[in-house]
């Protein structure tokens, strides 16, 4: 979710289903959103501004909010003065005289992080042009790509997406992505409804899955950092983040159809380790 994708392996549909999980996994973490109002703030920041990705929306709190055991992420079309305008400005963050639209981006960093488990989220994600919601991590160490990014979920043009990033040979993301499209399972019906998205983490693979549908699994082997330091990203604690995005390098274009407000919905966001042996 976080940067452009300079290069890209593995892409593709995969068929293959889920067995039954027997291991014997607890508990350790858990958002079930049942408290009306502001997110919990012993579990989540806020992004602010002009975040990443050429994206069209501005970060801002009030956007995210829970409600009725959902926690919502709420893209508007509004018009507000961007308070980071500088005339003549070449940076994206800094050229636009006004905000076209506003969401919420909301994250973990420094309230909790977690290496290894088994992370599940039961959301609906709303598919109308421009969108780009997402539940991701990314590594409490070393600058992007080189903490690592994993994409539990996340969705734009069509595709829903399963992605994996460490960083490459000369400090770019090397992405290893997946993905299905959502015409091909059902398009708004499918999207109409709430699914079950979910990462199985360990010393030996990621694996990422939606309604128990594998959609991606790699090697932790495989994805060590090609940089000069060669470390696992992967072998460290990891944030999580929810965002809901519009536009920018991958989201599309946002159409005149697009319904505003637009709403990421969450019912609950678990994690579950296994108890050390």
């Amino acid at each position: 979710m976080l940067f452009f994708w300079p290069v890209i392996i593995n892409s593709g549909f995969v068929l293959k289903r889920a067995a039954n999980e027997t291991e014997d996994y607890r508990l350790v973490w858990a958002d079930e959103f049942n408290n009306n109002g502001a997110p919990d703030a012993k579990n989540w920041r806020f992004e602010y501004g002009f975040v990443r990705n050429n994206e069209l929306q501005w970060y801002q709190n009030e956007n995210a909010y829970c409600k009725n055991g959902l926690l919502i992420i709420e893209a508007r079309r509004e018009t507000k003065a961007n308070p980071w305008y500088k005339k003549d400005s070449k940076s994206w963050r800094n050229q636009p005289e006004y905000i076209k639209y506003t969401s919420s981006s909301i994250n973990t960093q420094g309230l909790h992080a977690w290496q290894y488990g088994r992370f599940i989220m039961r959301g609906r994600i709303n598919t109308a042009a421009g969108l780009w919601p997402a539940w991701w991590t990314l590594g409490v160490k070393n600058e992007w790509p080189a903490n690592g990014e994993i994409d539990m979920m996340e969705y734009y043009q069509d595709k829903l997406l399963a992605n994996i990033a460490c960083a490459d040979k000369d400090g770019k993301a090397e992405w290893y992505s997946k993905n299905l499209a959502v015409s091909a399972l059902g398009g708004k019906k499918w999207a109409d409804q709430f699914h079950i998205w979910r990462m199985d983490w360990d010393e030996e693979h990621i694996a990422l899955y939606v309604d128990d549908q594998l959609i991606n699994e790699v090697k932790l082997s495989q994805l060590q950092n090609k940089d000069s330091k060669a470390e696992n990203p992967f072998k460290q604690p990891h944030y999580m983040l929810f965002d809901l995005a519009l536009g920018g390098m991958n989201g599309g274009e946002v159409k005149a159809s697009t319904p505003f407000p637009n709403q990421l919905e969450i019912d609950y966001v678990r994690v579950y380790q296994r108890p050390k042996k």
